[in-house]
């Protein structure tokens, strides 16, 4: 069956197609007998209104452009939670699209997304991208006026408006926490050494241990990518020295070690404390439960996202407001995998 359109529509009932369009739409400008026809009969028809020719009407299509890194991540769930909460409250649609950590992959979608497609992007970078520092075409979307808000991982080379996690200072709490709670030899298990984000964690890591005079011990840090035996790293780590208590630089990270300590015969938090990262689900109820770095993933989704969309509702005024980078603090939430304080 052919598809109606709103040139049929406006055909049927001898109007022009912005009457009809009007009508469809309840403006005020038409009768409300006539209007009450049209939107009757476009229904009976099933008229859908084509977004592409509104799009370009209206000069915007009402649509955000999200990329992360990795979907696993509860933090990201967290994040693309609190971007289309704004919105739906602000009436834009998202469109999300994992990188997978691939620079090739990033770099193919932000040419999609490039194409006219969305209104603005809200990106977090692939590791390989940090790694590579290629960000060229991040910048040539800037260059084309498209708004974009980076978040978590972000780079310096890229003029835009960020909003970051304060994550050396996240290593460094976490590891201070460890150490005020009686704990001296203390891991750190990374699948981000490669990030900005990883290496900052782990910045703030070899602080906390330089206050309390402890050596920084290579041996004491595990970095392991996806095709790594994390069971295989965590017996050497745990056969090189005693240790007390281990850092998870993300949330599955940090259960898998629970699940490998305690099929060692470790007992948590007594023989062995942990801390992970993100504060999700799993972190909730596995047993004992995990005390977590609490990264607010939901308000940094929302901070990106009301952002991005200032920016671009503004875009048409002649003076924009200077980019700002927003840092949010984390919270350490405390639970049955680290000892209590002293």
């Amino acid at each position: 069956m052919k598809k109606i359109t709103l040139k049929d529509i406006a055909a049927h009932f001898s109007v022009s197609v912005s009457t009809a369009s009007k009508a469809i739409n309840g403006s005020h400008e038409i009768s409300v007998g006539l209007k009450e026809k049209i939107q009757k009969y476009a229904k009976q028809k099933h008229y859908k209104p084509n977004r592409l020719a509104l799009n370009l009407l209206n000069k915007s299509n009402k649509t955000i452009g999200v990329i992360v890194p990795n979907i696993l991540n509860y933090f990201f769930v967290q994040v693309l939670y609190g971007i289309e909460k704004v919105a739906n409250e602000k009436g834009y649609n998202i469109i999300s699209c994992i990188s997978d950590e691939s620079f090739e992959k990033e770099s193919k979608t932000l040419e999609f997304l490039d194409s006219g497609t969305v209104d603005g992007l809200i990106v977090s970078l692939s590791e390989e991208t940090q790694q590579k520092k290629r960000v060229k075409a991040l910048m040539d979307i800037v260059d084309n006026h498209i708004p974009i808000v980076l978040f978590d991982r972000v780079s310096d080379l890229v003029n835009c408006d960020k909003v970051v996690v304060d994550d050396f200072e996240a290593g460094y709490k976490s590891t201070k926490y460890f150490l005020d709670t009686g704990c001296k030899t203390i891991a750190l298990v990374s699948p981000i050494s490669k990030s900005s984000v990883g290496k900052l964690r782990f910045e703030g890591y070899k602080k906390a241990l330089s206050e309390k005079y402890i050596p920084f011990d290579e041996n004491l840090v595990v970095n392991f990518g996806r095709n790594d035996d994390l069971d295989v790293l965590m017996s050497l780590l745990l056969n090189h020295a005693p240790v007390d208590a281990i850092l998870g630089l993300d949330e599955i990270t940090a259960v898998k070690i629970l699940q490998i300590l305690k099929l060692r015969r470790y007992r948590v938090p007594e023989d062995i404390s942990v801390i992970g990262f993100t504060n999700g689900q799993l972190s909730e109820f596995v047993s004992p439960a995990l005390t977590t770095v609490s990264q607010h993933g939901k308000y940094i989704g929302e901070s990106a996202a009301k952002q991005l969309i200032e920016r671009i509702e503004n875009s048409k005024e002649e003076t924009q407001s200077p980019f700002q980078t927003k840092v949010v603090k984390t919270s350490l939430v405390v639970r049955g995998s680290t000892r209590e304080l002293l």
